[in-house]
């Protein structure tokens, strides 16, 4: 049961918007569902006095999952559970490459590294977290005291409810504020995660794409101490017993049927300005892009070594390739849209409707030119302050020795001036998190990359901010002995031992940490660069904060309505129709794939490389269950027009009586544009049959016992 207590962010009773919106808990009950063709009521899907379908949704690993039994096991994504399977393999066992399946729940293994959130309760906490912020604070002071704020409501909030997690959301920027309380499990395990030719099937090719035929499920399972209280992993900790879990709908969708999604998107910007796109379309999303494509290459080619270094590599290559291939379909999708032009055009309204009025004018009349004018500054200096972000955290062990420097600043700190990761309440998942990147760790890798960021920063214009990156360079020869230069920081280096690694946090945390190897006294040279890059960083965010707000309240004032706030990762609803779609002139996609899809790719060859089981058993699939009559053949995939986007993956697709019929993991290369705007033409989800995920599990698997637990 989720409690809600006060919560008021603004908004305005909602009309039904065709099937776009990703609606808080707090708009749910506004919504005119049953119109829409819901069975079920709005308080079973969230009851905050009792039991309802929201007690069943979890996030897990960046994603979003679904108790599915009452024994706490969990159906998300393939690619979800994907980090779990690569740091429980070794080329002794490969269970990215043969998948794991636990006969029973003695054989279940931690899923390192990975926690269970389960929302407990929210509420409105706007006017806390901005009090002592006034028209005349500064951005750098206005970013200060809301990080304050809001670490002391968390501290506060924690010590009021032990055992459990608080986070404080932004709603609208620099508007509304709401504090979620979460429990948090940590033990979580494999329990059955299909073979990568099952799972990803289609790759990084079919990635982003319709149609589909992959079937990106895995099942994992919550554990708790016998006493009911989040644990660590024990053997002697048992299955947690969630309060709700979800009825599967074997019999699946059809063609034009009512969905919901229940989950935990991402982050979208749909209330963004027009500097903010020209920002994101010619700046940002481009070097991403540019800088992945490189990284990539590189792993890749590496990976071709041997096993070993491939599986070291397969989850930082998944990714990236996930982010980049996004990205392109955004910037394809901005262009194809002309939405940055579109933006401007409607800020030209809003302007000529503001200096229209003499004390609107005095109010917001230099918002949006202020707005423009901080997004130029930005990109104007973005490929510096990108790379100089990039030489601290795409390689391991820079990434390490960064972290190491800060503990060493931030722990003597008093718990609320410490940064978020260096608070006591993260500071053990942060050394986890620390220790764990060494299992990723693959020296060629990690030496090539920061050599290619270095050599790009050496080609770079003098500045400030680069002058002690550049000195380094020039001081070991300049970018032509680069490679010579890092190759002897990692030849010296003791960063690649964990025991040296504890050794060292434990001296950091007194603010004794030596800066005698070569890797930390690397980038302890430039402190000075990353202190005034976090030093912008918190002016352009205070900037921001003030500047966003008020243009949120620019546009109600002039469309007289009000609007959901973007997503920010946390729980939302949104809704639609299992429909098809047309990309281009005469080509129209079909909203179902099927079986026969899968045997239609097969090459044999990877990433359509299916088992030869698998295809023996679809020979004999029309007399087994989960065949479907209307399409001649077992479905794999699905299309809808529910309005998701990352954060999403996981999330379960239930039909108009709340039972789950599919598991959402992608979008359409179309719909990569979601972030920014959506549209019924073009934004389709892409979620797994619930039939395909039945039959792999019950029949290719031969994991009855997972069937039985989920009453089927």
């Amino acid at each position: 049961m989720i409690r809600r207590i006060a919560l008021f962010l603004g908004f305005l009773p909602l009309l039904l918007l065709a099937d776009e919106g990703m609606y808080p808990l707090s708009e749910i009950h506004k919504l005119d569902l049953q119109k829409a063709g819901l069975h079920i009521t709005a308080t079973d899907i969230f009851n905050e006095n009792g039991i309802s379908l929201v007690d069943a949704i979890v996030q897990i690993g960046g994603c979003t999952g679904s108790f599915v039994s009452p024994q706490g096991l969990i159906l998300t994504n393939h690619h979800c559970a994907y980090g779990a399977a690569q740091r429980a393999s070794s080329t002794e066992h490969d269970y990215i490459q043969n998948g794991f399946l636990a006969a029973d729940q003695s054989r279940e293994i931690e899923a390192k590294g990975y926690t269970v959130r389960i929302t407990e309760s929210y509420r409105d906490v706007s006017a806390e977290i901005l009090k002592g912020i006034s028209d005349k604070t500064g951005p750098v002071e206005r970013t200060e005291i809301i990080e304050k704020n809001s670490k002391q409501l968390v501290k506060q909030t924690e010590a009021e409810n032990p055992g459990k997690r608080a986070e404080v959301a932004e709603m609208f920027i620099g508007k509304t504020y709401v504090l979620f309380i979460y429990t948090y499990i940590r033990d979580v395990r494999m329990v059955y995660v299909p073979p990568r030719s099952i799972g990803e099937f289609g790759g990084d090719e079919d990635n982003w794409e319709w149609p589909r035929h992959n079937a990106d499920f895995s099942f994992l399972r919550a554990y708790m101490a016998p006493d009911g209280s989040p644990a660590d992993y024990s053997p002697d900790n048992v299955p947690f017993q969630p309060k709700n879990f979800l009825q599967i709908d074997p019999a699946g969708a059809s063609e034009g049927d009512l969905v919901f999604i229940l989950g935990y998107p991402g982050r979208t910007f749909r209330h963004r300005s027009a500097a903010f796109l020209r920002f994101e379309e010619t700046s940002r999303m481009p070097l991403v892009v540019e800088w992945y494509q490189r990284y990539m290459e590189l792993m890749r080619t590496n990976s071709s070594l041997s096993r070993d270094v491939a599986i070291r590599h397969l989850n930082r290559i998944k990714g990236l390739a996930n982010t980049e291939k996004n990205y392109r379909g955004k910037l394809q999708g901005m262009k194809r849209l002309g939405l940055t032009a579109k933006r401007q055009a409607e800020e030209q309204d809003l302007q000529n409707f503001v200096l229209a009025d003499k004390s609107l004018d005095k109010s917001y009349g230099t918002v949006l030119a202020d707005l423009n004018q901080h997004f130029n500054d930005q990109a104007a200096s973005f490929e510096a302050e990108f790379l100089l972000g990039q030489l601290r955290s795409a390689a391991i062990l820079p990434a390490i020795a960064r972290s190491l420097i800060k503990a060493g600043v931030e722990r003597v700190k008093t718990d609320l001036e410490r940064e978020s990761a260096y608070m006591d309440r993260n500071y053990d998942r942060t050394k986890h998190g620390l220790l764990m990147n060494l299992n990723n760790f693959y020296a060629p890798t990690d030496q090539a990359i920061l050599t290619m960021i270095l050599q790009r920063l050496a080609e770079l214009p003098a500045s400030e901010l680069l002058n002690p990156v550049q000195d380094w360079i020039r001081d070991n020869g300049g970018s032509s002995r680069l490679p010579t230069a890092v190759e002897e920081l990692y030849t010296k280096t003791q960063l690649t031992d964990p025991v040296e690694i504890d050794r060292l946090l434990s001296l950091a945390e007194t603010g004794q940490l030596p800066a005698t190897d070569p890797m930390i006294l690397f980038f302890s040279g430039l402190n000075d660069s990353y202190k005034a890059l976090d030093d912008l960083s918190d002016r352009r965010k205070g900037e921001i904060n003030r500047l966003a707000g008020k243009l949120t309240e620019m546009r109600r004032l002039y469309l007289q309505k009000d609007f959901i706030p973007d997503a920010n990762g946390t729980f939302r609803l949104t809704y639609g129709y299992v429909r098809g779609y047309q990309p281009r002139d005469a080509v129209y996609k079909k909203p179902f794939t099927t079986l026969s899809g899968v045997i239609e790719k097969t090459t044999g060859t990877e990433p359509f490389d299916t088992p030869q089981a698998l295809i023996e058993l679809y020979k004999k699939s029309k007399s087994r269950r989960f065949f479907n009559q209307n399409l001649n053949d077992i479905p794999t995939a699905m299309l809808y027009t529910t309005d998701t986007t990352g954060g999403n993956s996981g999330s379960p697709v239930l039909n108009a009586d709340g039972r789950l019929v599919g598991l959402n993991f992608d979008r359409t290369f179309e719909a990569t544009i979601n972030d920014f705007a959506w549209s019924e033409s073009y934004s389709r989800s892409i979620g797994a049959d619930i039939r395909y995920i039945l039959w792999i599990t019950g029949e290719f698997a031969g994991a009855s016992h997972l069937l039985r637990e989920m009453n089927l």
